[in-house]
């Protein structure tokens, strides 16, 4: 069997770091990775935020057209990127062993906690940030903020907001830990369906047997059963990056927990609600939560907020 395995991904230092994880994992299983970098739209578009411009495979399409035309054998995404919509004849061979999940108040300035701190301008391009700061700290001003995350880091230094909220892992696996000041509470800041994991797709054609061998190395079965939920239920809802939606299934014992919700443009209203589940039922269960959100009032909510971004 041919042990080389293409590796398709976006080339900002977080993505090859990524890319660089799955050669590592890859290599410890015999296998040989080769990093093929592809620029997607998500990267070419800066001046814009995410809410205009859409989310439907904005960081996807064209590692899609590569799996799809056979340039590569697998793609990298940050699972909380990847559309629960895949392309036909795409799917998500693995998920990688989980990183914390929390979201970070990240500066180069000593700061009062959020709660504390009512004159903060904070620097952030996901609607679901935006919304749960609206929902938890009303006080606090938003600058939108696009860009890789060392782009990011220098708009703030000059002076573009005094921190942002960004993803622990992100920060993490990229070494700026001297900038997180202050990790946010899970109970609040829920985060997005996938945070903290990567996703592997791949395309049907793709060898069985070789996609098996790349599983094996790659997956990690306890995040998988908690990212199938998390993606049935953000499925469900309709929720691409662009909509404030949250999911997050943890496991305790044998038993998981799948909390998910979804706050307002605005803030001002939020629905949360939580299921238990095993690994048989992960999908199941994530489709049944998102059914009793939207009985209770999520649908409405999503038609204000489709309205109010044109979608």
């Amino acid at each position: 069997m041919n042990k080389n395995v293409r590796i398709g991904t976006r080339g900002s230092k977080l993505a090859l770091w990524q890319a660089e994880y799955v050669v590592a994992c890859l290599q410890a299983k015999g296998l040989i990775g080769e990093i093929v970098i592809i620029d997607t739209t998500g990267d070419k578009i800066l001046d814009q935020s995410l809410s205009k411009i859409g989310s439907k495979g904005l960081f996807t399409e064209e590692l899609e057209d590569q799996l799809e035309s056979n340039a590569i054998d697998i793609a990298v995404h940050s699972a909380k990127d990847l559309q629960t919509h895949l392309r036909d004849g795409m799917y998500v061979l693995a998920i990688t062993e989980r990183e914390l999940v929390n979201d970070v108040l990240v500066s180069h300035k000593d700061l009062l906690p959020i709660k504390e701190n009512s004159e903060i301008i904070i620097g952030t391009s996901s609607t679901r940030r935006r919304a749960m700061l609206r929902k938890f700290y009303p006080k606090a001003k938003m600058v939108d903020m696009r860009g890789n995350l060392q782009t990011r880091i220098r708009k703030m230094e000059e002076g573009a907001c005094d921190a942002m909220l960004l993803a622990y892992a992100g920060m993490h696996r990229m070494g700026y830990d001297a900038l997180i000041k202050e990790k946010l509470d899970l109970e609040e800041f829920t985060p997005a369906a996938g945070q903290g994991t990567l996703a592997i797709e791949a395309s049907r054609t793709l060898d069985a047997e070789r996609a098996n061998i790349i599983r094996a190395a790659l997956n990690d079965a306890t995040t998988e059963t908690a990212v199938i939920a998390e993606r049935a239920f953000l499925k469900t809802l309709e929720g691409g990056c662009s909509i404030p939606v949250f999911a997050l299934a943890q496991i305790k014992g044998s038993t998981y927990t799948l909390v998910g919700g979804i706050v307002s443009l605005d803030g001002s209203e939020y629905l949360r609600k939580e299921i238990t589940f095993t690994t048989a039922d992960a999908e199941a269960r994530g489709i049944e939560l998102a059914n009793a959100l939207l009985k209770e009032g999520a649908d409405k909510i999503l038609q204000d907020i489709k309205l109010t971004l044109g979608k």
